[in-house]
């Protein structure tokens, strides 16, 4: 069955506005989409934040009359913001949603392959992984560039400790990649599960990676640390983040944009010799060993 899809631009404040319109005059769904490709990282906890152009994708069953848009203008009190109507067609949209995540390949050994893929190379390090709530699938240039750096460090026997450790994709790595254990941390309670969920996946014990919020972190001296966050958190935490270093450890920070990368090392340099800034698509990784 085809379905009349209608697209609106619009900003944050509208949206709450526009939605409701839509699914007041019959709309079978109602998706937010970003109009710029701009990142949102971390939201607070039980926010929904917009980007500031959005995208609103109204979904209609086929048959719906024109007349909906003039609808709209009487209850939004105003004439649409710019927007564009087409008719679809029906698809098989699980298996749409699903062709959108293929297998990627990080370094030589490392791979993150959706469970609904057979691993391209069964001997390779397969690290299976699905979209999820929980920010970190490999597919930002972020979680990209500490992925590379895990599968370019020898991490047998090692103890990691993967601060703001989200979907539990990094720390996941490393234990596949050979470090012995893997402490994740997170503020959030969602994330902690869907790390859990994650290593139970891969077939990772539990004892081989605990996983603790913040407050309950036990004093730990890591042989490698890694933190995905963002920029202004790793400043702050930079005393704290390089007392969970052994001297001679490692550590690989990321979520970082470019223009941030100078102020972040500088919170890192007087007590780690760091290595050149890494960047790619405008983000960056610092990376170094304590001395």
């Amino acid at each position: 069955m085809p379905w009349l899809q209608v697209r609106l631009a619009i900003s944050p404040e509208q949206a709450e506005t526009y939605e409701d319109a839509f699914l007041e005059v019959g709309a079978v769904s109602v998706t937010f989409m970003d109009a710029e490709d701009q990142p949102i990282f971390e939201p607070e906890l039980n926010t929904t934040p917009l980007w500031s152009h959005t995208h609103l994708l109204a979904l209609f069953e086929d048959g719906t009359d024109a007349a909906v848009l003039a609808h709209m203008e009487l209850l939004t009190g105003g004439p649409l913001p710019e927007h564009h109507s087409e008719v679809i067609e029906d698809q098989d949209w699980e298996r749409s949603w699903m062709d959108n995540f293929q297998p990627m390949r990080f370094g030589q050994r490392l791979w993150i392959v959706p469970s609904w893929h057979a691993a391209p190379e069964p001997d390779a390090v397969n690290l299976l992984l699905d979209p999820g709530l929980a920010f970190g699938t490999g597919t930002h240039p972020t979680t990209a560039l500490c992925l590379e750096w895990l599968d370019g460090q020898d991490l047998t026997d090692s103890h990691v400790l993967d601060f703001g450790c989200g979907s539990g994709i990094l720390a996941i790595a490393a234990l596949l990649l050979g470090a012995k254990e893997a402490v994740g941390t997170d503020i959030d309670v969602q994330a902690l599960e869907a790390s859990r969920d994650n290593a139970g996946r891969n077939h990772i014990p539990e004892d081989k990676f605990p996983l603790y919020l913040p407050e309950q972190l036990p004093q730990v001296q890591a042989d490698v640390l890694v933190a995905n966050i963002l920029a202004g958190p790793l400043v702050s935490l930079a005393p704290q983040l390089s007392s969970l270093v052994k001297p001679g450890g490692r550590l690989a920070l990321s979520g970082i944009l470019a223009e941030q990368g100078e102020d972040v090392a500088a919170a890192y340099a007087k007590d780690f010799e760091l290595d050149p800034i890494a960047n790619r698509d405008g983000w960056v990784r610092i990376s170094g060993r304590r001395r």
